[in-house]
């Protein structure tokens, strides 16, 4: 296993940053990102409470050195794409160092204090240039759900639980936390219509799902064995591949999603680095007594102790009206990140087998993350049954599908006993109305 529970998730230990303790980045997850402090360029940075650490300076400031100095200067610049590039232990030696000057009592406390910028003045970026997109369909409930409403008497494919499914998404249309949805415009045909129309997406939907952050890459046909596969994840974020149901139901057969997925995939900015999820590794889930054994490029007994990941998910969502009334978020679901079928070490060595490379800073999608009953749905189609039964919120306005101004909210957060929580920060975006066609 690449990562390894060290000092850095120590409970007791806290950060000379008071806002820390309590937030989503305590000093025990310091997860990585790219920032622009007012009126400067873009620049790697590490969260910390309510503010961010500026990695250039820390870079400069000769404080760090050996791996940990490397690892913050090739973050020093507008992507993290060559820190990715570098593996786990740069990554952990740099981790090490910054736990280190920033917990309570820690020397060069004066110095390290000028590294810090308030978050809430900063705009935060991708962290990576992102080369490729693969969005896979590993949430086994969503595809049950999806599924029924289609093929009630037999949901899932033959395929599905032989081989990860996924397909190629579009990576010019990855955007950070914030960034407004604009609704597509595209063609879509109902069931009882002769012909198909051209208009504005009328059934937009969320897909809750984790983002994989690749680190090292592997050379084109070379496969990454299942064995090695954690070696190449450098982190995860938070997810939504925004779907046009309607534009998605007539264009998808014969080769998959095209118009109705590639319009805007958001992810939250922060890398939660391996080292930091370390604590957080679980069991993969059991397979139903019948489900067949993965082949065995896919099967690793370790990685089927700890593949999955101990995180709780959610979906919030605020009308315009909610806002304008002062009315919080409302939830409409909650659940374990537990609910995949593959783990993600399974979806990178599947993606590579016949010898694809991926290469640092390439993402990949988990798939929509769903409960098997409703309470934590990953997306409206199975909410509201395809939209057959809307639900209600609590000003009583009532959804099937997103209307624009509405604003989605992703939420998660890591929990283990005797561990310290950590959390992904928001994954955000706002619907804007169709572009004039």
């Amino acid at each position: 296993m690449s990562a390894m529970i060290d000092e850095t998730h120590d409970a007791t230990r806290r950060s000379w940053v008071a806002s820390a303790q309590g937030s989503d980045f305590p000093i025990q997850n310091l997860p990585l990102g790219v920032f622009s402090p007012t009126g400067g360029p873009p620049r790697g940075g590490v969260a910390i409470g309510d503010q961010i650490l500026d990695l250039a300076q820390a870079a400069a400031s000769g404080l760090l050195s050996g791996e940990a100095l490397a690892a913050a200067q090739a973050a020093s610049g507008a992507t993290l794409n060559p820190l990715l590039a570098l593996g786990a232990a740069p990554r952990r030696a740099l981790r090490r160092r910054l736990f280190e000057l920033l917990s309570d009592g820690a020397q060069d406390q004066a110095r390290v204090a000028a590294w810090l910028h308030p978050a809430a003045d900063c705009t935060l970026h991708l962290p990576c240039a992102i080369g490729d997109y693969t969005d896979f369909y590993a949430g086994i409930h969503h595809a049950l759900n999806v599924g029924r409403q289609f093929r009630p008497d037999n949901p899932l494919l033959p395929n599905y639980k032989h081989v990860p499914i996924g397909y190629h998404g579009r990576a010019s249309s990855v955007r950070v936390s914030g960034a407004p949805v604009r609704r597509p415009n595209g063609q879509q045909k109902a069931p009882d219509v002769e012909a198909p129309v051209f208009g504005p997406a009328r059934r937009l939907d969320l897909e809750l799902e984790l983002g994989v952050w690749i680190g090292p890459g592997n050379v084109l046909g070379e496969p990454v064995p299942i064995g090695e596969a954690e070696a190449h994840i450098a982190g995860l974020c938070l997810l939504n591949d925004w779907s046009a149901r309607d534009l998605q139901a007539w264009e998808y057969q014969p080769l998959g999603p095209f118009l109705a997925k590639n319009f805007m995939t958001t992810v939250s900015p922060w890398i939660i680095t391996a080292e930091a999820l370390a604590p957080f590794r679980t069991a993969q889930a059991k397979r139903p007594e019948g489900d067949p054994t993965p082949l065995p490029y896919l099967m690793d007994e370790a990685d089927q102790a700890t593949g999955a990941y101990a995180l709780q998910l959610g979906v919030l969502i605020r009308t315009p009206a909610m806002r304008q009334a002062g009315i919080a978020a409302h939830r409409l679901g909650q659940g374990p990140a537990t609910n995949l079928y593959w783990t993600m070490a399974q979806l990178v060595t599947h993606h590579t087998v016949g010898g694809c490379d991926l290469r640092p800073g390439d993402l990949l999608g988990s798939g929509t993350i769903s409960t098997p009953d409703d309470s934590g749905l990953g997306s409206l189609l199975e909410l509201t049954r395809g939209g057959k039964e809307p639900i209600t919120l609590p000003n009583g306005e009532t959804r099937t599908f997103l209307e624009d101004g509405d604003e989605l909210i992703l939420a998660g957060r890591a929990v283990a006993e005797g561990f310290v929580s950590i959390g992904f920060g928001p994954c955000t975006g706002v619907v804007a109305p169709a572009p004039q066609a």
